[in-house]
């Protein structure tokens, strides 16, 4: 089995920093894309930041320049460095892990299991 574990998060004023951790752990081969996503109240979920296994990252424009995504590989895990927050930040993130099991097995996707993120004006 696969886990994701989320860890960070939680209560910030406008323009603070917050920091984001996920560790993945259990049966893994080897993991592709690593990334963040988020959804609001009344929102789809939407893709935050991702990162491969080379290190490769791409943003959402609403974050560029503020989130910086970041990953171990020998540890398996993936960060995202939020600064400059702002009200429209809030939201749930989690992060997803697109991996293998085995060296011929499926690559699927697992998420974490969410953390808060709420940024008051």
């Amino acid at each position: 089995q696969v886990q994701l574990v989320q860890s960070g998060g939680g209560l910030v004023q406008a323009g603070g920093s917050l920091r984001l951790s996920c560790a993945a752990s259990g049966s893994i081969f080897s993991i592709n894309v690593m990334g963040w996503y988020r959804q609001a109240p009344g929102k789809q979920r939407e893709s935050v930041a991702i990162i491969t296994s080379g290190g490769i990252t791409n943003y959402a424009d609403s974050v560029k320049g503020r989130f910086t995504i970041s990953r171990d590989n020998a540890k398996n895990t993936v960060h995202l460095q939020m600064n400059s927050l702002k009200p429209e930040d809030t939201a749930v993130y989690y992060c997803k892990a697109d991996l293998r099991m085995s060296m011929r097995g499926d690559r699927r996707d697992y998420w974490g299991q969410g953390t808060q993120v709420t940024v008051s004006s």
